[in-house]
């Protein structure tokens, strides 16, 4: 059953639906947590992965599960749960079912600080954080900082027309940046940010994952609480005023909050583009409009979506791996073009 866009769906009705939703999707995100390390260029048992009567200095097969796969995975259903709900919060911001978590310019401004670290070096690191999320997470915030300035004028909401403009230039300079500064590096350094940017899950430890977590949480938790007013957002601002929207509050807390996970996601992973349009758009086929069951369903796809690709991305022609970007933007692309043939 689809789920209702009206905004005063009846609560029993939305629990179920909601337990549903978290419990269908949150198995299919379990399952392809829990098979997705399984599978490699090296096949490894899990019966003897936890095997406790082997040391875990002698058992290759639990050091090749929890030090070389299941950080990768769990970067994969992180990145993914946080670019998909991304997604859903700025189509309902900017009013468009095109709108991505990189449309605004924060992807590009993020990938503009970690090619310039990447190209002129740097040995600066905050806590857990390394010299490259560092400088792509200090990107993200000037870029955000640029495009809210000029789509925001005190006292009133913000312009998402001005808001998409903004992001769509910032865009494309950053971009231009990016290239010009390609071009100055030697080789290898051109090499390493063309890595980069074309998205890798491979983080080598837990440690750059605990180092994103509190930021993917945070803005992970500002979404579940803008759920209703998303819906009534959807519906025209006007709409939402005369039901007690603050439209201004609710448009700087959803743009703060997509532009916060997408830095996370960005500075944990480089920028892997499509999952946050990919995926919304295939869970409203499935579960209907109602962002307080999108959005948790979102997020569970996403991370069982990105884990899948990033699966695909290592086997596919193993043992030569390929950047899970490339992989989400051969699904991605030729969905874009269905949905712009569709709408038009």
């Amino acid at each position: 059953m689809r789920a209702s866009a009206h905004p005063h769906t009846r609560g029993g009705d939305l629990r179920v639906r909601f337990m549903s939703v978290v419990l269908g999707y949150g198995a299919l995100a379990l399952a392809a947590c829990t098979l997705a390390p399984l599978a490699g260029s090296t096949h490894i048992s899990l019966a003897r992965v936890f095997d406790r009567s082997i040391p875990f200095a002698d058992n290759v097969d639990a050091q090749i599960f929890f030090v070389a796969r299941m950080p990768r995975v769990l970067t994969g259903a992180i990145v993914g749960a946080t670019l998909a709900s991304a997604g859903v919060v700025m189509q309902a911001l900017l009013g468009n079912p095109l709108a991505t978590p990189f449309t605004l310019g924060v992807s590009t401004g993020s990938a503009l600080g970690a090619v310039l670290v990447i190209t002129f070096g740097s040995s600066a690191a905050a806590g857990a954080l390394a010299s490259v999320p560092l400088a792509s997470l200090a990107g993200a915030v000037v870029a955000s900082a640029i495009v809210y300035v000029l789509a925001t004028r005190p006292g009133r909401p913000i312009s998402t027309m001005v808001l998409l403009l903004a992001g769509v230039t910032l865009n494309a300079f950053f971009s231009a940046l990016i290239l010009f500064v390609q071009y100055a590096a030697d080789f290898t350094q051109a090499y390493r940010t063309i890595r980069w940017l074309m998205g890798d899950l491979d983080v080598g430890s837990f440690t750059p994952i605990l180092a994103a977590l509190p930021m993917v949480l945070a803005a992970l938790a500002i979404f579940a609480f803008l759920t209703r007013s998303l819906n009534l957002l959807s519906v025209g601002a006007d709409t939402a005023a005369t039901r007690g929207v603050d439209i201004g509050w609710t448009q700087r807390l959803a743009f703060f909050s997509a532009s916060l996970a997408t830095a996370a996601a960005v500075s944990l992973a480089g920028p892997i583009g499509f999952v946050g349009i990919v995926v919304p758009h295939l869970v409203r086929l499935m579960v209907g409009v109602d962002h307080r069951v999108v959005l948790p369903a979102s997020a569970l796809f996403g991370a069982a979506f990105l884990v899948a690709c990033d699966l695909i991305a290592r086997t596919v022609l193993a043992p030569i791996e390929v950047p899970v970007g490339v992989v989400t933007a051969m699904v991605g692309g030729p969905f874009f073009l269905w949905l712009l043939v569709r709408r038009s």
